[in-house]
This record gives C-alpha cells, sequence and structure tokens, in this order.
C-alpha cells in the first residue's frame, strides 16, 4: 500500500508502507531511502 507521510512542516514523502510504529508513525520506502513520519489525512 502506498501512503503519503510528512517530514517537517511542508515535504510529504510517498512511498510503500514497511509497517506502522507503536506511536502511529509509518515507515515508508522509497527505492533504497526510508522515511518516517506521521501520515497525512484527507480532509
Amino acid at each position: 500500500m502506498i501512503k503519503t507521510i510528512t517530514l517537517g512542516s511542508c515535504v510529504y514523502v510517498q512511498g510503500q508502507v514497511v509497517r506502522t510504529l507503536p506511536n502511529g508513525h509509518l515507515v515508508v520506502r522509497v527505492g533504497e531511502q526510508v522515511f518516517t513520519g506521521p501520515s497525512v489525512t484527507a480532509y
């Protein structure tokens, strides 16, 4: 599943979900890089 997360106040990363952390943040993979952050919610 592909999800979008927030890094900072205005940087977004979209990638394949690796796992969900206990604090609710997502870990996503983009190529060889892995990013962690809160999921972007729909309004």
